[in-house]
Order: structure tokens, then sequence, then C-alpha cells
């Protein structure tokens, strides 16, 4: 690190998984992967599933070998980390310079270790006393493999010199054994968190970029203190973490369920959960007063939540999608924005609703406290005098609330958390200029530097996608026409009363300061899309919109969904089959129907052909049957006549020779 020559070539293990994924961003590696699927950018070189003797060439080529077990209590990781160091010790007269192994193990190890004075409740673990650790029961081999690495890697002049970290649970870049509750809360589909056991054991932590940091260390200064801990100075139980996870992401509630429900509601696995539930207080002098570390995280994860959720949403691309539809009444703005909301899992917020849905909130918040000691509920009481405010000003407005009101409702829910997290798609609002500005603007003219061109404005309400369609009048009006009544008169689609909305709308967009003109100052350029053919699901306008917005950034589909989505796809591809296979039917039928008329008709054909070779052999024949009755038949009866009167045993015989007599005679 620095100079080139004194770069190290450094192997790491498994580098397609979390740990060790992050791990290698600090070092320039040779690494394994246990998939073919990574494209880690960098490693220097990847191995899938080497075998171990091609493996061992690979060990013997670098400075420093690093395997990692921490994330799960795999066997067959400890099995392939014994026998790196084994067959690294066995090659050690080999070595051309000095090697270092690097075992990168958990503090699982220590799970069951006791205070020395367990009177007193606030005593720190230091690595002073790793001879006493005790490890948890399904970590006993992660324990004699740490004790191996540092029997065959110690003395002065071996060339090979072994180091264990035992760090804590890692977190940042995305989450790992802790994913579930950020998962959880950006996705707010639960009104409380699940918080698994008692919530009141302390865990052990450290960022995973800080682990890495903690590695490079030992690396470049090679301490003279084998067994290192690798921890932040958070001493947070579980509840205080899933807390803060739940108050920075997610809906601000926890909810204590049991170790079973983690595993029956699929949330966690077993082994898993015995990460969550260790409960240690350990404290990393080597770390601190030895090494120079560029903290990412030295107070802990709650204390660095904002950052930590920002990397999450980051690593993950769980980034918010913020659109705005405007356009004329009756363009479709609706259908579209549903549709929109549809395809990227956002949130439709049409003005009326919000409104509605926040006066439902007030009246429940008031109707659901406690009247005797109302005047002690500061939330309640707020409520209250919301509710009056927005009643009086519905009063005063024959049923509207005034501007300031509607706005402030609005950047309430806009900067909600399912708004915030997945982002949102308003529908039909702003309407002017002025309008804009005040719900989005962030003025702060203390501040404001006068050089600077573009306003400000609050990014995290604030569209990055505006879309104005467009539509003529005519084809407006014919649109409405074809609606029924009832739902022509429900949305304000009459003749009259689209006509003045049309009028009104033109002239906002002809005003000399538009809606569109205040998003083009924020240098959020609209898009205008027109709407010229009356397609009932806007599939054109649709495809437009999401080639320009761009892939959905959301976790997909849930389990649940992809099995719907499968067993659809299922239902659809056997429907296609048997409409095929009624296909093929209605074709054979048909070619069978074709084929029995051709033969009928060929029938009829051969029977005529027949007729007519009878007629012509008859008129052939004509002039022989003449002949024959004239000349040969009156001889030949009256031989017969004869014959049949006599009876010779000659038939034959007798009528020749009656025929030859007759003949002389004459």
């Amino acid at each position: 690190m620095g100079d080139k020559k004194q770069q190290k070539r450094v192997f790491i293990n498994d580098v397609d998984r979390y740990s060790s994924k992050h791990i290698a961003k600090f070092l320039s590696t040779l690494g394994t992967s246990s998939t073919k699927d990574d494209k880690e950018t960098s490693l220097l070189e990847l191995y899938t599933s080497p075998t171990r003797e091609d493996l061992l060439e690979r060990l013997l080529e670098c400075d420093v070998v690093l395997y990692n077990i921490s994330e799960s209590t795999s066997e067959q990781q400890v099995e392939d980390a014994t026998w790196a160091i084994t067959a690294l010790h066995a090659e050690i007269e080999n070595f051309k310079s000095r090697k270092m192994f690097i075992l990168v193990s958990s503090v699982m190890t220590w799970a069951m270790t006791k205070s020395q004075n367990p009177e007193e409740t606030n005593v720190l673990l230091t690595e002073e006393e790793f001879r006493r650790r005790r490890p948890h029961p399904n970590f006993k081999t992660h324990h004699n493999l740490e004790k191996l690495v540092l029997e065959l890697g110690k003395g002065k002049r071996s060339k090979l010199t072994g180091y264990v970290v035992a760090c804590g649970l890692q977190y940042g870049k995305g989450e790992n054994v802790f994913h579930y509750f950020f998962k959880v809360s950006w996705l707010m589909q639960m009104p409380q968190v699940p918080l698994f056991g008692r919530g009141t054991n302390h865990i052990p932590m450290i960022h995973v970029y800080d682990l890495g940091g903690v590695i490079q260390n030992i690396i470049e200064l090679r301490p003279r203190t084998k067994y290192i801990l690798a921890v932040d100075d958070s001493k947070n139980t579980l509840e205080e973490i899933v807390k803060m996870i739940s108050n920075t992401l997610g809906p601000g509630e926890i909810n204590l369920l049991s170790d079973q429900d983690a595993i029956t509601m699929k949330a966690f696995k077993p082994e898993e959960l015995e990460y969550l539930n260790i409960s240690l207080r350990l404290d990393s002098f080597v770390i601190k007063d030895s090494f120079s570390l560029a903290w990412t995280s030295v107070a802990g994860m709650v204390e660095n939540m904002a950052n930590i959720v920002e990397e999450y949403q980051n690593t993950r691309k769980l980034l918010p999608i913020r659109i705005c539809v405007v356009g004329p009444p009756a363009v479709g703005k609706t259908t579209v924005s549903e549709k929109l909301c549809n395809h990227y899992k956002i949130h439709h917020i049409r003005i009326k609703e919000v409104i509605e849905e926040k006066i439902t909130q007030l009246k429940e918040r008031i109707d659901g406290a406690d009247p005797e000691s109302f005047s002690e509920d500061v939330a309640a009481d707020a409520a209250k005098t919301q509710l009056e405010i927005c009643n009086k000003s519905m009063e005063m407005n024959a049923g509207r609330l005034a501007d300031y009101l509607v706005f402030n409702i609005l950047q309430e829910k806009l900067n909600s958390p399912p708004c915030r997290n997945q982002g949102f798609v308003l529908d039909g609002f702003p309407k002017t200029y002025e309008q804009g500005k005040l719900i989005f603007s962030e003025e702060d003219p203390e501040n404001q530097d006068v050089m600077i061109k573009a306003p400000l404005y609050i990014k995290q309400i604030t569209p990055e996608h505006v879309f104005a369609l467009n539509a003529t009048d005519g084809f407006l009006t014919q649109r409405a026409r074809g609606l029924p009544q009832s739902v022509a008169e429900e949305m304000r689609y009459t003749e009259e009363q689209l006509s003045s909305r049309l009028t009104r709308y033109r002239e906002l967009s002809a005003a000399e300061e538009t809606l569109l003109d205040y998003f083009d100052e924020l240098e959020i350029h609209p898009e205008h899309i027109d709407v010229t053919t009356d397609d009932p699901e806007y599939a054109d306008v649709v495809k437009k919109i999401t080639k320009l917005v761009g892939v959905p950034k959301n976790y997909g589909l849930s389990r649940e969904e992809q099995e719907e989505e499968e067993r659809k796809k299922e239902e659809e591809r056997k429907q296609k089959v048997a409409a095929e296979a009624a296909q093929r039917k209605r074709r054979n039928q048909a070619a069978l129907a074709e084929m029995a008329a051709q033969y009928d008709e060929w029938q009829e054909n051969l029977s005529e052909v027949q007729r007519q070779e009878k007629e012509l052999h008859d008129a052939h024949s004509l002039p022989l049957r003449n002949y024959l009755m004239k000349c040969v038949m009156p001889s030949l009866t009256a031989a017969m006549i004869e014959c049949t009167r006599i009876k010779p045993e000659d038939p034959v015989d007798f009528l020749a020779e009656h025929l030859l007599r007759k003949n002389q005679q004459e």
C-alpha cells in the first residue's frame, strides 16, 4: 500500500460473500469465489472452486493469505482454512520470503466468556483475556482453528506469521446479518418492525469497511499482538439497534416477537439467530492504541444510522423514483400514474386523497386518546388543534382547504417514510408556478449565494422526472362524450364542466410563468408526450415514460409474488398449449372435412366418367349386337332348346354337332 515496491500480493477466500468482498475493496487481491457469477472489479485474479493442488500453488505466490470464517457456522469454511494454514506450514522451508496468514474469525468464539468480576456489570473484555475466551457451542471448531493459527504462526524466526482477528457482527454497505431489519423498514409493509428475542443483549459490532482497515493495518504494521479484537466503540443492545433502524428508515415502531417466530416467518435461520443473541461487552485496545484507522463508524451503527441507511440504499440501489404527471383534464393522468406506480412499486399521490387521509388520521388520533389524560397527551392535543384549523378553513372556503394547509399536508406526505424510501407519482398537482415554488422551494436568503443560478429546492420531495401529457380540446371533448353520464358527472367531465376546466388549464398554460417553467428553472426539464389515440391502456405513453425513467429501483418481487407470477406464467403456458391444441384440432378437422369433400367430388366425377364410358361403349357395340341377333342367335337358340330337351352328357359337343348338322342341311 503506498508505493509499488511495498505492495503485497494478498489472497482472500470467498470474495463473493459480503464480508470478504468488502475487505477486498481495501486490498489488491488474489481470491477465490464459491460461485461463477462474481464480477468484482477490485480483484487482480479470481479462481472459482480450484483444486487444492492448484490453490496451494496460488497461496505460495502470495505474501498474505487471508481466510474469512466470520460469516457462518459452515464446517467447510473451517476445513478449508485449516487445510490452508497446515499446507502452508508444511511448505515453510520452501518460502522465498516471509508470509502472513490472517484468520478473520468471529466474536462468537467469546460468546460464553464470563467476566472475572461478575458483580461488576460494566467490565469490558479485551484481547488480554483471549486465553480465557469460551466459544458458543456451535463455534468450537472456529475456536480450535484460532488456536491452530496462533500455534503454527508463532516464533520469531518463523517465515509464517499467524494473526487472528475476532470481529464483531459486521454492518454497512448493503448489510448482511442485519439486512432483514433494514428491508422490513424500507418496505414499510408492517406497522412495526419485528424484534426477535428480548433485545436486551449487547452486540459487539464493526463496520465492514473498518474491518477492512484493521486487516490493512495488520498487513502494513505486523503488530506484536497476534490476537486482535475488531469492534467499534458501540455497546448497543439489539433493541436499540432495531429501534434506530425503524426510526430512521421505517415506521418508527418495533414489535417484540420470539425466536421461533423469526424461524416461522422465515426472517432468520437458526444459525443467524445465534449471532443476534450474543451478549458481550468488548473493547479492543490494539486497534485504538497501535493502528492508524480512518474510521467509517467508530461510534457504531446507532450513532451513525443516517449514513448507514444511505450506504444501504446506495449499495442495493434502493433509490426513490419521484415523478410528476401533469396535463389537461381527461388526458389520462390518473390512469398513467396508476400504471407507473404499479410498474415501479411507488406511491400514487392525489391531492384530494392526501387531504382526506390526513383528516382521517387526525380524527383517529383524537378518538384513540385516553379521555382522562387527554390534556397530557401532547400528540392528541396537537391533532385536535390541527383538525380545528382545517375545519375552520373549509368553513371559510366553501369546503376547500386554504392553500398553505394543502401545501403543508402534501409536504408531510411526500416526506413520509414510504414516499421517502420508494418514491411517488404526483398526479396533476401542483398546477401553477407559484404552487410549485411554495411546495418544493427551499428559500434561505441568508445562505444562498447570489451567484447560484438554479434556485434551491427540497430534493427529497421534488420530482426528478416531470411529464406533460398533451392533447387537443377536440380529442378530449370527444373522449369525455364517450363516458357514461354517471361517470362523467362524478369526474366532472360533463360538457359544460370540461369546457370550463379546459379553458382554465389553457389559461394557466399560457401564463407568463407556468409550472413547467418552474421545473425548467430547477433544471428538471419536463418531457412532453402527445396523446393522440384513444388507447384505454395508454401502452405507448407508459412505454415512453418508463424508457425515460429507467428500470425499477427496488427489491423486485417478493417470494410470494414470485410464486404468484410463476403460477400465472404456468397458467398462461397451459392456456397457450390448450389453445394451440384446439387450433391444431380445428385445423385437422377442417383438413379432414376438405378431404372428405374432395373425395365426394372425386366419386361424383368418377361415376360421371364411368357413365360416359358406358354410353360410348354401348354406342360402339350396337352394330355387333344387331349382327349377332340376326345371324347367330336364331340358330344358337334353337340348338339350346334342343339341348335342354335331349339333355346330352356333353352339352357343348351336342351344340357343336347340332349347329354343324343344321349348317350342312341348309
